[in-house]
């Protein structure tokens, strides 16, 4: 017998030995006679590179790694085997440590499905109010009768002069600020100055919706509205100035610049420059801050490196659309329903208050934001998840809310005002400003609107007292729901 010939019995022996002794194949494939059909016959030269690679394990380094020193080791029998092994183990396995999906444990946050059945569900809901409306009233809406009213009479417009008239207001705000700069009047004057111009803002608006008889309760809105939106600008402009004339008393050293801020080029983009006090008491910030998307004064502002057109235009067709969408559903739902059978609970005001919100928050707020390159783009956050009702106030009107929280709430903190009493005055303050914008446009002075906020004081406390999770998340819809109509 040759020399390949005694060596091929001990080799083939071994080999054996080392595929049959393994336990866990046996398990897994259930017998030898298996395993032996699946692997196809060597040759006598295969079998003995195999008993190489066997006798000169890896230990643990790649096959590519042994290729090195010039052989070529196929794969490992034992990691082969037990790759079968970890295969068999998966299909055998199916169960994993895990929580439900709408367990609060489980970390699971989207919910988009839900989100759109909800949307469904509150379509399907009205689409027989709407059925009933068609039926009785037929269709009444009618875009022209909208524009008409503002093209009947383009030179008797008593809101849109109201509101071009407020540049008085502004340009009195910029002048007695420019004065405290250069310290031509003493701060206790301008101090006067500007309480005077402040409840001028408020008084002469409502003296001229109440006296004028031309004036439509919709003009008036729109007019009352744009005069609150500038007292609030405006209060902060003032107070912010008060802050940079404080700082520059405390600092001394601080030269005055009354240039106007320049704008560089980089890009193709406009980057705005830094500005100090009192270099930003020009007639081009203040416009910008009156035009801005914001409530809230400050020197420098978060700007955009370009306009994205495409963004611009969605927002431009959201807000065409949805505007129409609201005149409609006014014009067919909620006059007809007022007129004849005052049943609040039929009226659809929860939906318009939605798409009122998505119009005005979102689409309007966006498109004002990019066509000025105003960065801080956060409108609204998360009020929908609200488990508490001041959770909600906080957080589905940010630009009110920051201005409250800056220019009152912390004021009042600083003076020594408990929370309690310094959020009630909040509650109180917006209160008023409701009661302003439904009683004057309408000429009709009932205090529905200012008891419907102060209401929402004992409604905070007993729902973030007694009600936690969902139920308080289900408190505040209720009271969304139902509240808007009883009002």
């Amino acid at each position: 017998m040759s020399e390949r010939a005694e060596m091929k019995g001990p080799v083939t022996r071994r080999r054996r030995t080392t595929i049959t002794g393994s336990g866990p194949v046996k398990q897994a494939n259930g017998s030898k006679s298996h395993d032996a059909e699946e692997k196809p016959p060597q040759s006598p030269g295969a079998e003995a590179k195999t008993d190489d690679v066997s006798r000169h394990p890896s230990n643990g380094k790649p096959d590519r790694e042994m290729g090195v020193s010039g052989q070529q080791p196929p794969h490992s029998p034992s990691r082969k085997h037990m790759s079968v092994v970890e295969e068999f183990n998966e299909r055998l396995s199916c169960h994993v440590l895990q929580e439900s999906l709408l367990s609060s444990a489980s970390g699971y946050s989207n919910y988009r499905g839900i989100l759109n059945w909800c949307v469904v569900m509150l379509v399907l809901s009205n689409a027989r109010l709407f059925l009933e409306n068609i039926i009785k009233y037929g269709i009444l809406v009618d875009p022209i009768q909208v524009v008409s009213l503002f093209l009947k009479d383009p030179y008797s417009w008593p809101a849109a002069c109201l509101i071009i008239g407020s540049n008085v207001f502004i340009l009195a705000t910029l002048y007695t600020e420019r004065r405290l700069a250069v310290g031509t009047i003493s701060p206790r004057t301008g101090g006067i100055l500007h309480i005077f111009n402040l409840m001028s803002i408020l008084i002469f608006p409502a003296a001229t919706v109440l006296t004028l008889t031309s004036m439509t309760p919709v003009g008036g809105i729109l007019s009352l509205g744009a005069y609150s939106i500038l007292f609030l600008k405006l209060y902060s402009y003032q107070d912010t100035n008060r802050w940079c004339r404080q700082i520059r008393e405390m600092k001394a050293k601080r030269t005055r610049s009354y240039s106007c801020p320049s704008v560089a080029q980089s890009n193709g983009s406009a980057v705005q420059s830094h500005v100090s006090y009192p270099g930003n008491l020009t007639h081009r910030d203040m416009y910008y801050f009156v035009f801005a998307p914001t409530l809230c004064y400050q020197l420098n502002f978060p700007r955009s490196r370009r306009i994205r057109i495409r963004f611009l235009m969605r927002r431009l067709f959201e807000m065409l659309f949805f505007m129409q969408l609201l005149v409609g559903l006014i014009q067919q739902w909620m006059v007809p329903t007022i007129q004849n059978s005052m049943k609040p609970f039929q009226v659809p005001n929860h939906l318009i208050w939605l798409i009122f919100f998505y119009w005005f928050f979102h689409s309007c707020l966006n498109f004002l934001a990019e066509l000025l390159q105003f960065g801080d783009r956060q409108f609204y956050k998360d009020w929908w998840n609200s488990e508490t009702v001041t959770y909600f106030w906080s957080n589905w009107n940010i630009p009110v809310y920051k201005w409250c929280l800056r220019h009152f709430y912390k004021p009042m903190l600083r003076k020594g005002v408990n929370k309690f009493l310094a959020r009630t005055a909040v509650f109180l303050m917006s209160a008023f400003f409701h009661e302003y914008l439904v009683s004057v446009p309408l000429k009709m002075f009932r205090p529905w609107a200012f008891m419907g906020m102060m209401a929402q004081v004992p409604l905070a406390w007993f729902v973030g007292r007694f009600l936690n999770g969902n139920y308080g998340n289900a408190a505040v819809w209720i009271s969304l729901i139902i509240g808007q109509p009883v009002a």
